[in-house]
């Protein structure tokens, strides 16, 4: 009888021991597939915004037939709520997976910005509600590139954040088209369905696959603190990176630049369709061919362009391509006038990549993902406000009229009376001041001074090795070297 207890406890301990392999493999941080890399980044990023993508078509139905009389209007509050909250959050986000790690908030963030999408058909009234609401978690951008940074050397985080940015462009090649193919031939609801698979795929792609990147002995040193009320304000953490007026430039420049890009994204499809009448193929094919070299920009050009004129020189250039597009696209009235500056819109996509990097080297190992955190919360705050202004001018500047005589007679007299994107023409005024701030930002932006005696420990604790000169350099110690002037980019391989 006790031989056959002992067998059974046996049998027992082991299957709790499969048990708690399984968990542990699936539900403790830093176990996944292989080690952690910027491809794991890049396809959780990929899968997200897949999905998304695949319902451009039924949104622009679903919110027009929700709200026919105010679209623009209502369209930016939406998007103004989320914004909203986005800011509000991303801060005290950051600051938690630089305590908790990167992959557990990758989850979160992820469930809860797609948990919207099946309610498109269920509910329109419940599915924009629940985007509104979303925005407390919509801060996927902040802990993937806190996740890159901790798998990266500073010299790579240029070219890792153009390969992410690319990734959210290239996640929207394929998907609008695929989706307005698939609503046009089975419906809506057919859409949905395989949005919703796809952001299942990429949840559990992050539970089964993606390994923790925060080292371990950091979230050692620091598992079980607390986190105070400075670190979740936004508000505290713009004034803590006020401090250093280099940061404080590039907030700036964030601000500025990103405050009509969102407004453009967030209503440029609607206007588009229903002031330019474009249909829903043609806007797909604009996407893809925006995004294809939008990917090409922010990989290989932006690449040659970090080697060859620096840093903040690749900033400049992509608010000077950005200034170009928003003009071109406020003064536009003709098709092949939106896809002229679609093409200077993609040249304009290196900016965010570029002032990612900066701010980056900026910031200490362990505060990467506070600060990028907090650059997700002020492009967070413009996703608010921008959508909001956007919809605002176009309701003063009577477009909502314009979209019902389109289709008739006098459509033409009317369109072009007025200046067709008049949002356009004043988020190019916008950009122009953030150009004049850039211009401020010091050409050499000092890294972190790291002694001989901590660099080992310093490497160890944080995932990030420091810069070595190359050989035959004139360079002697790493102290005493820019980013600027030690051209990164020369050793890179993300590519």
């Amino acid at each position: 009888m006790e031989a056959v207890n002992l067998v059974d406890v046996l049998k027992l301990d082991r299957t709790q021991s499969k048990m708690a392999t399984f968990l542990s493999c699936v539900l403790q941080p830093g176990h996944g597939i292989g080690r952690p890399s910027v491809s794991h980044a890049v396809v959780v990023i990929f899968l997200e915004f897949f999905a998304w993508g695949l319902l451009t078509t039924p949104m622009l139905t679903v919110l027009h037939e929700t709200f026919p009389q105010h679209t623009f209007l209502m369209n930016g509050l939406i998007q103004g709520v989320k914004g909203l909250l986005s800011f509000m959050s991303a801060p005290l986000i950051g600051a938690l997976s630089d305590v908790w790690g990167r992959r557990s908030f990758l989850l979160v963030t992820v469930f809860f910005t797609c948990a919207p999408i099946p309610l498109m058909r269920l509910s329109p009234w419940w599915y924009f509600a629940a985007i509104s609401m979303s925005g407390a978690f919509s801060v996927t951008f902040s802990v993937i590139f806190a996740y890159v940074s901790d798998v990266t050397e500073e010299h790579e985080r240029s070219t890792a954040y153009g390969l992410v940015s690319a990734t959210f462009a290239a996640s929207l090649v394929t998907s609008p088209a695929i989706g307005a193919y698939l609503s046009a031939c089975y419906g809506d609801n057919l859409v949905v369905l395989v949005a919703t698979l796809v952001a299942l795929a990429d949840i559990c792609f992050i539970l089964l696959a993606v390994p923790e990147s925060l080292p371990e002995k950091m979230r050692l040193n620091t598992w079980g603190a607390p986190i105070t009320w400075e670190q979740a304000d936004p508000f505290q953490s713009m004034r803590k990176v006020g401090k250093d007026p280099t940061v404080l430039l590039i907030c700036i420049t964030v601000f500025l630049s990103y405050l009509p890009e969102a407004g453009q994204y967030s209503s440029f499809f609607l206007y588009l369709r229903q002031v330019i009448n474009f249909s829903s193929a043609t806007i797909a094919v604009f996407i893809g061919v925006v995004g294809i070299l939008s990917i090409i920009a922010q990989t290989l050009i932006l690449t040659v362009l970090m080697r060859t004129i620096g840093n903040k020189n690749t900033v400049l250039l992509g608010l000077g391509f950005q200034i170009l597009q928003l003009a071109w696209y406020g003064f536009g009235s003709e098709p092949w006038m939106m896809w002229a500056a679609g093409a200077v819109a993609a040249m304009s996509s290196i900016t965010f990549p570029a002032v990612s990097a900066l701010v980056s080297r900026s910031a200490d190992p362990d505060k990467q993902g506070l600060v990028q955190g907090m650059i997700t919360g002020i492009r967070g705050l413009c996703n608010g406000l921008g959508p909001a202004l956007y919809g605002l001018i176009f309701f003063m500047f009577n477009v909502e009229k314009m979209k019902f005589c389109i289709y008739n007679t006098v459509s033409l007299s009317i369109q072009k009376s007025l200046i067709p994107g008049p949002p356009f023409l004043l988020g190019s005024c916008t950009v122009v001041v953030a150009f004049l701030v850039a211009l401020f930002i010091p050409e050499n932006t000092e890294p972190p001074v790291v002694t001989c005696a901590d660099a080992k420990d310093t490497s160890m604790l944080a995932g990030v090795h420091i810069n070595t000169p190359l050989p035959g350099s004139d360079e002697d110690t790493p102290a005493l070297t820019s980013d600027e002037d030690f051209e990164p980019l020369l050793q890179d391989s993300v590519v």
